[in-house]
């Protein structure tokens, strides 16, 4: 199990945290977020598709893919965010192309930062709409761009030669919406979790059903807490953290 309190306790973070969609952070690691600024750290999001497929309403693709913009600048300034970066992909065609990837090295050198937040490229069985392709192209991107080109000065030289972006070794990744086989990392957000709600009630466009959404994100919290021992009226979001580069890590094995 991954001690996630001495990192945010620290407040020394730089976090890069990408989602497929707008509220996609929102629902797996706002409170997190959260937690992190308070601390001090300075998060910067990345969503890598505009939304434009989201939403209950009968509304021109590109006026819901402005509402989700705003929406989601919204909803990061909530958990201290000022920072929202946006690849602009199509919504439900997102893939883990060269293309993209090359988006993500470029952000990732730019920021170099010392925790990666993505959504996990694993699907998950038990709960398959928590699973959608974006969803797991998100994290496969990813975690194919921090491992080997972000680090690797023959990736995408033209990064490196012709914007003189230096590779980069990123410390941490941490994944959202693991399969519970996976889960090794807990983080208390009981003092944040207000804010988590404050954010996810910003996509107005996404909730037919306001009390029903807060109700299973406060029951799938409080099961967090429950998996990661955390104790009696504790609740929690629940990571995969992989330790990309620890001090004993040998490159290239």
């Amino acid at each position: 199990m991954i001690d996630t309190a001495k990192f945010i306790g620290t407040g020394a973070q730089r976090v890069l945290a990408f989602g497929a969609h707008p509220d996609d952070l929102d629902f797996g690691a706002a409170g997190t977020i959260a937690a992190l600024t308070a601390a001090g750290a300075e998060v910067q999001y990345c969503i890598m598709t505009d939304g434009d497929a989201g939403g209950f309403d009968d509304r021109d693709p590109e006026e819901t893919a402005r509402l989700r913009h705003e929406e989601q600048k919204q909803a990061a300034a909530k958990v201290g965010v000022k920072t929202v970066h946006f690849l602009g992909e199509r919504d439900g065609f997102l893939e883990a192309s060269h293309d993209v990837m090359r988006k993500v090295v470029r952000l990732m050198r730019q920021v170099r930062p010392t925790i990666v937040i993505a959504m996990h490229p694993e699907r998950k069985w038990d709960r398959i709409q928590a699973s959608h392709p974006d969803h797991l192209a998100c994290g496969e991107a990813v975690t194919r761009a921090i491992y080997p080109a972000v680090e690797n000065p023959f990736s995408y030289p033209e990064l490196l030669h012709a914007e003189g972006l230096e590779p980069y070794k990123v410390p941490w990744l941490w994944l959202c919406g693991a399969p519970q086989e996976r889960e090794n990392a807990y983080v208390d957000i009981t003092e944040f979790f207000g804010k988590k709600m404050d954010a996810l009630r910003s996509h107005f466009t996404q909730h037919p059903d306001v009390a029903a959404m807060e109700n299973y994100v406060l029951q799938q919290c409080e099961e967090n807490a429950v998996r990661g021992q955390l104790g009696k009226g504790k609740i929690a979001e629940a990571f995969h953290a992989v330790a990309v580069n620890a001090s004993d890590t040998i490159a290239g094995f």
